[in-house]
């Protein structure tokens, strides 16, 4: 009867002694895990500073490849800095002269690379000039001019002959002096261009669009002073019946401007095309690391075009040259005058 009933107490008293132990089990598990669900908030600050330490390492990586690639200078920076105005006149390995900033009312009237060049191509125009006129005061009837003189006498006979009296007609020797200083100095413009540590000023449009507004306001004037007011005005109908003026009068004001505006493009865009054709050329064989590409097309290819940019200096000088003269003659024109020259042909 006693082990029965003993049996029967350790039946009923296991089963509590096991579900006592489960809990007992089960109470460290449930705080370990509320240990570790607790330890990202307690590790929050140390797990906040190694993202922001991988950020700064990734922003040191960031500024170093920046600072790499400012130092290592782009093919398209460098032909930008060749060909654009600056305050600096760089001589190459010997140094470089910072030029003065101006700043008057507001007004930058800095003195920049271009325009020390405009400077020294006047310089050179009044010192050859002037060396010409001296050997012309020299001679005598029974002499011939030479050298220096006799290279000027060309160019201002081919001037004078073939682009002011061709294109104006008569009374072209009062625009003659202006068309001849105008050409001389795009030339030389151009050509200083081509030498070592020279600058294209006529690259620049400023310079251009200034030359073109001198043109501008000399065809003007001339025609102003050959057809007076009235005429002048009745050059704006093109000479049409009044029901047309509607159309021809804005036409014909739009091309007055249209002119000078061809004049400043065309200068401008020839000269700057040039020099990047050719520091393209010479930046290839640097950007593919080739000697054979720069043996094989950047030397070869290079030479070929400065050579073609001293045919286009002058050819551009012509074309600025001879453009003005046309636009003059066009606005002088006479009616009465051509009519009565075509009447002379016709009886000859």
């Amino acid at each position: 009867m006693r082990v029965k009933a003993n049996s029967k107490i350790l039946a009923l008293i296991v089963p509590v002694l096991l579900s006592l132990n489960s809990l007992a089990c089960a109470t460290p598990a449930h705080e370990d895990m509320a240990a570790h669900e607790s330890l990202p908030a307690a590790a929050a600050p140390a797990d906040v500073h190694a993202p922001a330490e991988a950020l700064a390492a990734h922003g040191a990586e960031v500024e170093s490849a920046s600072a790499t690639e400012e130092h290592e200078e782009k093919a398209g920076d460098v032909i930008m800095h060749h060909i654009l105005d600056n305050h600096v006149l760089a001589f190459e390995p010997f140094g470089e002269i910072h030029l003065p900033q101006i700043v008057v009312a507001g007004y930058d009237i800095s003195i920049t690379r271009h325009v020390v060049m405009l400077w020294l191509a006047s310089a050179i125009l009044i010192v050859v000039f002037a060396a010409a006129g001296g050997s012309y005061r020299k001679m005598t009837a029974k002499n011939a001019p030479k050298g220096l003189a006799n290279a000027m006498e060309a160019m201002v006979d081919f001037i004078r002959l073939d682009v002011a009296k061709s294109n104006i007609g008569h009374g072209y020797e009062k625009h003659l002096p202006y068309l001849l200083t105008v050409f001389f100095f795009i030339l030389l413009c151009n050509l200083l261009g081509l030498v070592p540590y020279g600058s294209t000023a006529t690259g620049n449009i400023n310079v251009t669009l200034t030359l073109s507004v001198f043109t501008f306001f000399i065809t003007q004037i001339a025609a102003i002073k050959a057809n007076g007011i009235k005429g002048y005005l009745q050059h704006l109908t093109a000479g049409t019946h009044w029901s047309l003026w509607i159309i021809m009068i804005p036409i014909e004001i739009i091309g007055l401007f249209t002119k000078p505006f061809a004049l400043t493009v065309r200068l401008f865009a020839n000269m700057t095309a040039g020099h990047i054709v050719i520091l393209s050329l010479i930046f290839i064989s640097f950007i593919l690391k080739s000697y054979i590409v720069a043996m094989a097309v950047s030397v070869p290819f290079s030479i070929f075009i400065y050579l073609l940019e001293i045919f286009v200096a002058f050819l551009q000088a012509f074309i600025f040259t001879m453009l003005s003269a046309l636009f003059i003659g066009l606005a002088t024109v006479h009616e009465e005058h051509d009519s009565h020259e075509l009447e002379a042909s016709g009886h000859h």
